[in-house]
């Protein structure tokens, strides 16, 4: 690595040493197939650290950095679609629970059959292929970037990737949550470190709003790129999609308690916002330094933003920072793969190979899902080294979840959807969106009457046109919810005998001690809980929510808002 500090390379070499030691230590409690793919005795402390870890990682700061670098404070809503998403999850992580599954495939095969089970495990491991090359495209610009080209992203990403598959092979999910709570705390580090430093550079915020005499840089929501029809739309798909991302069920489920999960999965994602709001604010502090600099902000790699600004400043205070930064960097990545490669050999293993290959030992099996991850970790190596830019790839990811999760929505709310209207919902979703893709759609929709003032199409410096991202997710939606209805109805219905079961499981709590003996059953102990219900009309399944449910989707609206009003007196 040339051109860092000796100090820089021992803390690096020595972080990647101590993190690979500790996963692949871990390895030693793994007996069978429950313990490598859902391990049920985390308690709140790590359930926050696994939520944080896995759905944070440095791809994240540079997305945001250069939204913020080219649209201002409004760049943060590439991460912050998921702040008003974020109360419901606290409805959601018991509901996953309940289910008492080891995948979310083998939800989809208890509420509609084994050939949608098949679907979401197929576009599920897509994703999470998709995902890791998202992280390691954005960790390598990020690391290549910091080190002045010392270290190519070329490098970078098999590095990190050998690194993370070691212990992700060998200790499986609690490999990943084990090291998740360390890896986090460097994460938040990583997320901090340069924004003291920086905003000094340049005279506080005080100094960045005298720089920046663009307006516009200064607005949370920008009636340009990202408006208000922006947020609530990626807002919507980010609440679609997160049922859709198979990494979820470990997230809300590898608690010992309901609790744990509700705990772990809404108040690790509020930290995880308050690591965006450091981004965007580093990122907006940046445009001043180079203005004051007199760089031409035209001549400035948005994707190597967060790495310049790092480089400039963490080598000049102390020999070892940029070595720290450059730790952190590596945690947040590596915290978030494991995870996501644990979850799609998951998939593969007990919902695509058992099917097919009954009967065989938990030894063959784990066997089979180590050697899986491999494939899925190439996947997203070849996706990292094709794709042109994070951003991008970010737009392909966002995608991918939303198509089966409508089918996962539709399901927990109306007893009438089926396995014919789950395939119709996917098949219609990714339709719409490649036909929005085509020249021919672009071109009748920049024709039609208020075309530009509902800024139908929108060109980009040096790209063709393109379909306003928003009306792309309004389109594929409304064609992936019709769709399934539609079909739904002229089809038979699911055995009312499974979808008792479904509905039993999501809710009867989690009675401490339980033994799962099987996938989405009730353990024989444990008696189906009286519900009373809010709405059955019409074949609907809702019930009345409990008063910790009330208490705490009201609580994350509250941290919501909180979150959004000192942001913007931060800023301003």
């Amino acid at each position: 690595m040339v051109g860092l500090h000796p100090l820089d390379i021992a803390v690096v070499i020595a972080y990647l040493i101590g993190i690979t030691i500790l996963g692949v230590w871990t390895a030693r409690g793994i007996k069978n197939m429950n313990d490598y793919f859902m391990p049920r005795h985390f308690g709140k402390a790590m359930m926050i650290t696994n939520a944080f870890g896995t759905g944070t990682a440095s791809d994240q700061a540079v997305i945001v950095a250069a939204a913020t670098f080219r649209n201002g404070l409004s760049g943060i809503w590439w991460q912050w679609i998921w702040l008003p998403v974020t109360p419901f999850y606290w409805l959601l992580a018991p509901i996953m629970r309940r289910l008492r599954a080891i995948t979310t495939a083998d939800v989809y095969k208890l509420r509609y059959d084994s050939s949608v089970a098949s679907l979401f495990a197929v576009v599920g491991i897509v994703g999470l292929s998709v995902k890791i090359g998202l992280m390691l495209k954005g960790a390598g610009e990020l690391i290549e970037a910091s080190t002045a080209g010392g270290l190519q992203a070329e490098l970078a990403i098999p590095l990190i990737t050998v690194l993370f598959v070691l212990y992700g092979m060998a200790g499986g999910l609690s490999a990943a949550i084990m090291t998740d709570f360390f890896q986090g705390i460097l994460t938040i580090i990583f997320s901090f470190a340069l924004l003291p430093f920086v905003l000094h550079e340049v005279g506080g915020m005080s100094g960045v709003r005298e720089t920046i005499n663009d307006p516009a840089l200064l607005q949370l929501v920008n009636p340009g790129e990202i408006g208000v029809f922006f947020i609530i739309m990626f807002s919507l798909q980010a609440l679609a999609g997160i049922v859709g991302q198979p990494f979820i069920m470990g997230v809300c489920s590898a608690g010992r308690t309901e609790m744990d999960g509700r705990v772990g999965f809404m108040v690790g994602n509020i930290v995880k916002r308050f690591c965006t709001m450091a981004w965007c604010i580093t990122s907006l502090a940046a445009i001043a330094w180079y203005i004051q600099r007199g760089v031409d902000l035209a001549d400035v790699k948005p994707d190597h933003v967060y790495g310049d600004v790092a480089r400039a400043f963490l080598p000049a205070i102390m020999p070892g920072l940029l070595g720290v930064f450059l730790a952190s960097l590596l945690a947040s990545v590596m915290s978030s793969c494991d995870a996501f490669m644990v979850s799609s050999s998951a998939l593969f293993t007990k919902n695509i190979y058992k099917p097919l290959v009954p009967g065989k030992s938990d030894k063959h099996y784990l066997t089979v899902g180590r050697g899986t991850s491999l494939f899925v970790v190439a996947g997203g190596l070849f996706f990292a080294y094709w794709v042109p830019n994070v951003v991008s790839a970010l737009n392909i990811w966002f995608r991918i979840a939303p198509m089966v999760g409508i089918a996962f929505w539709i399901g927990l709310f109306w007893r009438r959807a089926t396995a014919a209207g789950a395939w119709a919902t996917t098949i219609a979703g990714f339709g719409v969106w490649w036909l929005m893709t085509q020249e021919a759609v672009i071109g009748w929709a920049s024709r039609l009457p208020m075309a530009d003032t509902l800024r139908m199409v929108v060109q980009t410096e040096g790209k063709p046109p393109a379909i306003y991202e928003p009306w792309v997710i309004l389109c594929y939606t409304l064609a992936a919810g019709v769709a399934c209805i539609v079909v739904s109805l002229l089809t038979k219905p699911v055995d009312s005998q499974k979808l008792d079961t479904f509905y039993t499981l999501t809710r009867t709590p989690i009675v401490p001690g339980e033994v799962i003996e099987e996938p989405c059953t009730l353990p024989h102990n444990v008696k189906p809980a009286d519900r009373q219900m809010l709405c059955t009309a019409w074949g609907l399944e809702i019930p009345m929510p409990s008063k910790t449910s009330v208490a705490g989707f009201l609580a994350g609206w509250l941290a919501v808002a909180g979150l959004v009003v000192s942001f913007l007196w931060m800023v301003h």
